[in-house]
């Protein structure tokens, strides 16, 4: 306890305790203790240290993660990816909609809707000894029509049988016609968007009652057969 008393206490307690040359050794430094300048490198000073050279990898380095959590990382970029495709595929489906479409559908990247409400009453093929070209869905006089796709108006006005039609050209080149129609809403090359309301069920030209008498014509204007055009773009009646 003496000599911790020494040390702790510097020269004058030195003196007292062991006096003369006694007092000098006691003072003697047991190692000597200089601060170095700081190195030019910092990494510098984790050279030669334990794990000096196992320094912590940049948590933001994509390449120090292991094999684990990359396919983490993939997958959870790939669930973003999906994410934004169904987000965007819901806005389209939302805006085809918006003007009141009963129901809507994305074949492929295009929306398709269900053109009115209503019930079906004659399909195509042989009616009454003559070719029906179209199908008749019936609903009251005044019931919306919707444009079943992205088009462009043809034409939109009186039609010999038709009573008035509109006949609108897909993105795709294929044409529907709507006749029978009341009232049309749209002009002569005006451009429409899938579920728009372009004209409203009536009882025009050559009909028994009201209804909107529905044809899809192909590329090169032949006739098909609406029912099975409809359905592969998901839309039944």
């Amino acid at each position: 306890m003496a000599a911790g008393a020494v040390v702790a206490g510097g020269q004058t307690a030195a003196t007292t305790f062991f006096g003369g040359d006694d007092a000098v050794a006691a003072l003697q430094p047991v190692a000597a203790v200089t601060k170095e300048a700081a190195p030019a490198d910092p990494e510098a000073a984790f050279e030669g240290a334990i794990g000096g050279n196992q320094l912590l990898p940049d948590p933001l380095a994509v390449d120090a993660l292991d094999p684990e959590s990359m396919v983490d990382v993939q997958n959870l970029a790939k669930a973003v990816d999906i994410g934004r495709e169904l987000a965007r595929q819901a806005a389209i489906i939302e805006a085809a909609l918006a003007d009141g479409a009963p129901e809507a559908y994305l074949y492929g990247d295009t929306a398709y809707v269900k053109p009115t409400v209503g019930h079906l009453t004659s399909l195509f093929g042989s009616r009454w000894g003559r070719q029906h070209e179209g199908i008749d869905i019936a609903g009251p006089i005044g019931t919306p029509i919707y444009a079943l796709t992205d088009a462009v108006v043809e034409e939109s006005g009186p039609a010999t049988g038709y009573g008035l039609w509109v006949v609108l050209r897909h993105t795709d080149g294929t044409q529907s016609v709507y006749g029978h129609v009341n009232r049309s809403f749209v002009r002569e090359g005006q451009k429409v968007k899938a579920g728009e309301e372009i004209a409203e069920i009536g009882n025009r030209g050559y009909s028994t009652g009201p209804h909107l008498h529905l044809e899809i014509w192909s590329k090169d204007g032949s006739k098909i057969n609406p029912l099975t055009w409809l359905r592969k773009r998901g839309i039944r009646y």
